[in-house]
Parts: structure tokens; sequence; C-alpha cells
């Protein structure tokens, strides 16, 4: 029988942005002290954490700290150094694994784990060299050439009709390690989050539908529009990848259906983007599960309360006609289903994601018709319905 860590020990999170920030909230909320390693000084996380160590992943100093003053230590992405959480490792809870992270932190790494251990995956071909290149064939195209480490929402990576487009962007790719892949005839995306305990116990949330616009999430449903029978086999490939993995803490699973068939896309270490709506529609979110899983307080199996549609909110918005135009939020003052969440960034970029809202009611299609209503009006900097 493990010991739960109980408040108000300090724990550790590496990664300040949105990630973090809910990560302190949810930990601060049930009274533990929250320390963040963020070497961005206006680290969304840092801002709230009890103790924010502004210095890179990297520094030992402030490594050894987070090891002589934390009962346990997480991550906010997967991108965080190797040598850094096995350095952690030595003498502190660290979940997820170094081990685990090692592996999901590596595109090809990653599809290889999933295709040894029979897991459904598309067609994939690594290209580590430019003699890799000779091994695609005509029939792998269209395919996405997708760099192997430090690609997300949709950067690095690219879209390749024949052998020409493939060898310019592997050369665009400084000829680093990538994987390619056939594209599939998406009927949709769906994603699983689900919580694991150090006893092995699982609790998931309601399969997600996903929709993204140039890589990046826009916008997800809850719960999916997908025949029960989808959900039913994305809920066990989520459950037998993270028992596969031996994992302790939130992980988030990435589908795509094509053909009433399903396929895994991408594995993610920690709380997910697509999970956000939980923070409004289920009695427990992702971030208080991350919470009870690295504490390894009791862990309980989240309800939804209400349907949702969330929307993520990106740096664009802000801009007008290549100007500084803030959008107009006191719009959610009309609203009374809505919920607006923004990340303290300090400064708005394209691409950037700066906060998100949810929508909640019963009526899924509702949600969803008033979701792209409240984009369109904070778009166009409008007030009015």
């Amino acid at each position: 029988m493990v010991d739960t860590i109980k408040p108000p020990s300090m724990l550790g999170i590496l990664g300040g942005g949105q990630l973090g920030r809910f990560f302190v909230i949810s930990a601060q909320k049930m009274g533990y002290k929250v320390t963040v390693l963020d070497p961005d000084k206006n680290s969304p996380a840092g801002n709230i954490a009890d103790i924010h160590l502004c210095a890179s992943y990297q520094d030992t100093s402030a490594l050894d700290s987070i090891k002589k003053t934390c009962a346990a230590v997480t991550i906010e992405f997967e991108n965080i150094p190797a040598t850094t959480l096995e350095y952690l490792e030595t003498d502190i809870v660290l979940r997820p694994s170094s081990k685990v992270v090692s592996i999901v932190q590596n595109r090809i790494y990653e599809k290889t784990f999933l295709k040894n251990n029979n897991f459904p995956v598309g067609q994939f071909i690594v290209i580590s060299d430019t003699k890799s290149l000779d091994l695609v064939t005509n029939d792998m195209y269209p395919a996405i050439l997708k760099i192997a480490q430090f690609g997300y929402d949709g950067k690095g990576q690219t879209h390749v009709n024949d052998r020409k487009e493939l060898e310019l962007a592997f050369d665009r790719f400084d000829f680093k390690p990538c994987i390619l892949e056939k594209k599939l005839s998406l009927q949709s995306e769906v994603s699983v989050v689900l919580a694991r305990n150090s006893n092995g116990e699982k609790a998931n949330f309601p399969v997600i539908e996903n929709q993204h616009i140039s890589g990046i999430l826009d916008i997800s449903i809850a719960p999916a529009r997908v025949s029960n029978s989808l959900c039913i086999e994305a809920i066990h490939y989520a459950e037998a990848i993270a028992t596969k993995l031996n994992y302790i803490g939130v992980i988030a699973i990435e589908f795509f259906i094509s053909n009433e068939n399903i396929y895994i896309n991408e594995v993610a270490p920690r709380p997910h983007n697509s999970g956000h709506h939980s923070l409004d529609s289920c009695d427990i979110n992702q971030f208080d599960q991350q919470v009870f899983t690295l504490t390894d307080a009791p862990l309980n199996n989240p309800k939804l309360i209400t349907s949702a549609v969330m929307v993520n909110l990106l740096g664009d918005i802000w801009f007008k006609e290549g100007k500084l135009n803030p959008p107009n939020f006191e719009i959610f003052e009309k609203f009374s289903k809505e919920v607006l969440h923004m990340y303290g960034k300090k400064e708005a970029r394209q691409g950037r994601k700066m906060g998100h809202f949810t929508v909640i009611g019963n009526n899924i299609e509702t949600n969803l018709m008033r979701a792209k209503k409240i984009r369109s009006l904070l778009s166009k900097n409008e007030n009015k319905e």
C-alpha cells in the first residue's frame, strides 16, 4: 500500500504554460503548495505558483531545489530533456516516468512502440536519412512528413504529394529524423483522456470529438458524436496503452476514425487541450486527476454532468488588419452557459493559445451553434448578439 502525499506538501511541475497553470489551481485548491520550473519570467503557471524557479530545465541548482523541497514532480509537456527527468528520478517521485516520456516524446519511438504491440496505426515509414526516401513507394502519397521530436500544434509537419515535395520538405526540416504517415480518409478525430494510478486503477473521461485547423485544435465536443462501439474501442485501446507503458498520471490518446476503423495518432503524457471541457462539464477535471495520480490519493471516475463544446482562442483574433485589436470579452456577460478561461499570457501572437471558452448545456448541436456564434463575434470584435 502506497502512502498518500498529503497537503500541505510541496508538489513540483516542469513547465509553466496553461496546462501547468491549471495544475497549480487544482493542487492549491486541495491544499498543496506548488513549485513551477520554467525559464519564462512571465510563465502563466509560475505567476500563481507558491514558488517559481525561473531557470532552464537543465539547471542543476534549480533541479536540486526541487529534489529538496518537493514530495513529487510531474511534467506539463513532453519535450523536457531526458537528462533532466533522469536526474530528478534518482531522488524523487516522478510521474510519468522518464522511460515513458522518452518513448512518447519521439514520434519514431512512439509509432514503433504502438506497432510492435499490435495497436492499430496508419501506414508509416521512418525517414532517418536521404537513403530512406528510396523506401517510399508511390502508394504512400498523399502523406504527412512529421519531424520526430519537438513538433506540436501543427509545427514540424507538412503535407507532401510526391517524391519531389518529400525531398524539399525533408530539406526544410534540416534532414532531421522524421516519420512519413500515409494520409487517411478521415471521418472524425477523437481523443480519450484517462488517469492511471500506481495501483493500476484507471478512470477515463468520456470520448471527445475534435476538430483541427492547420494542425491546431480548434473545437472539442464532449461527448463525441460517434458510435458507442467506436467509443468503447477507443477507451479499450487507451487503457491498454496506459497499462502497457505502466503509465502513472494523466494520459491522452488521439485517434483517427476512417471508414469505421480506429487508428491511434498520438500519445500525450499529460493532460490534453481536448480535456479542458472537464473544467466546466465534469464533477472532477483532468487536472484534479493529475494531482490525485501524483500524490496517490484515491482515484475517482469522473462524471460528465453536461455536454460541452470547448473552443480555443488563438492570438490571431487579437489582431485586425495587422494591428493589435484585442477581442471584446465583455460579450460573455450576456451569456449564462458559457465559461471563459484566459491563460494569463502577456503577449498575443499568431497561433498562440491565449485562452478558451466552453459552452455547456444538454443539447450538443445547440452548444456547437452558440460556440461558433460567440467565436465569430470575438473574431469580428463585435459585442452584440
